[in-house]
């Protein structure tokens, strides 16, 4: 049973777009990164009274490196967008320092045109050094967007490494921003990143168009053989079937934007006529109900009592290279009891 002031907040957001829904939204969202538990049962609740209107949007998940311009080209996007008449919400995510554990949260300070908009909502979250390029509560906070109406929820990750792939397990197409003049093609077929793109877009064209389209040539041709020796889906090239493309484009000059959205356009309708659209959004509820089935074991782990007595005498030992590592974590896991076992 939801508290008197959280309907209230569910109330205003999943009324019409006005100030008062943004306000919600945002209050919301602070809710689920709260990591108070009083909080979290709050917001268990919440959500749960939401999902009835979630489930309506298109999930764009966007990495690539630092200085790629991803930020640039959301903005340019999210302006296209709304002039077609779409609701669009950023979750910028950014890179919690190891040292301090802060954020600085500047991506909305680059999306100066897009975030005064009515009918854009931008939200940076920090990652917590959370491993996958995103915030521990994105997927939560996509829900709460599509509540709200917001019909294109764009993910921004960190994108500071071939690692930072998570978003591609929690959004609808995954978006690889990639720069002319970064490598050969022995640096565009290193697997990892490359390979679960859905749309490779290659960015700055404006600045040497000789190298974009050099950069383009390079990709297309790792992803080709990529199809054939990797993914059987993208083997066959059937035409009811998505296989990943490579496009260039200027996101600072808004060339190649419009074709873009036509990409995205056609990979939807494909997806949602040959049942992958469904199928990837059920395999991603359930790999979303394990991620946090982990974090709750981690932190219940880290918690435990007999785990906080033991832990100081074997880090120590560990340290001094007296203990192998996996034997003080067996200690420590037999620790706990047979409860997890």
């Amino acid at each position: 049973m939801l508290e008197a002031a959280d309907q209230a907040l569910v109330n205003d957001l999943t009324g019409a777009p006005s100030l008062k829904q943004r306000r919600a939204l945002a209050k919301i969202i602070t809710l689920l990164e709260s990591t108070r538990l009083d909080h979290r049962h709050r917001a268990d609740e919440v959500l749960n009274s939401l999902l009835p209107k979630t489930g309506k949007s298109f999930r764009l998940g966007i990495s690539g490196v630092p200085g790629v311009g991803k930020s640039t080209l959301i903005e340019t996007l999210g302006l296209y967008l709304i002039d077609k008449g779409h609701r669009v919400a950023v979750l910028a995510i950014d890179p919690s320092s190891s040292i301090s554990g802060g954020s600085i949260l500047g991506d909305k300070t680059r999306m100066e045109r897009l975030s005064v908009l009515e009918h854009a909502f931008i939200r940076p979250s920090p990652s917590s050094c959370t491993l996958g390029g995103v915030a521990e509560k994105t997927r939560e906070a996509m829900l709460v967007a599509e509540a709200a109406g917001f019909d294109v929820i764009i993910v921004e990750t960190v994108g500071v490494g071939q690692s930072e792939i998570a978003v591609a397990g929690m959004t609808d197409m995954f978006l690889l921003m990639q720069l002319p003049n970064a490598g050969d093609d022995l640096q565009a077929i290193k697997k990892g990143v490359m390979e679960i793109a859905d749309l490779i877009v290659i960015n700055k064209v404006d600045i040497d168009p000789d190298a974009a389209m050099r950069a383009q040539l390079f990709i297309t041709s790792s992803l080709r053989l990529l199809g054939f020796q990797g993914n059987p889906d993208h083997a066959s090239h059937n035409k009811e079937f998505w296989h990943p493309q490579v496009m260039t484009l200027s996101a600072l000059e808004g060339n190649g934007v419009p074709e873009l959205w036509e990409k995205v356009s056609h990979f939807e309708s494909l997806q949602k006529a040959n049942g992958k659209f469904d199928s990837r959004r059920k395999e991603q509820s359930g790999a979303w109900m394990w991620d946090r089935i982990d974090a709750g074991l981690k932190n219940a782990f880290r918690s435990n009592e007999a785990v906080q007595a033991l832990l100081p005498s074997l880090a120590a030992q560990v340290n001094q290279g007296t203990m192998a590592a996996s034997v003080a974590a067996r200690r420590l896991l037999e620790a706990m009891g047979h409860e997890f076992f």
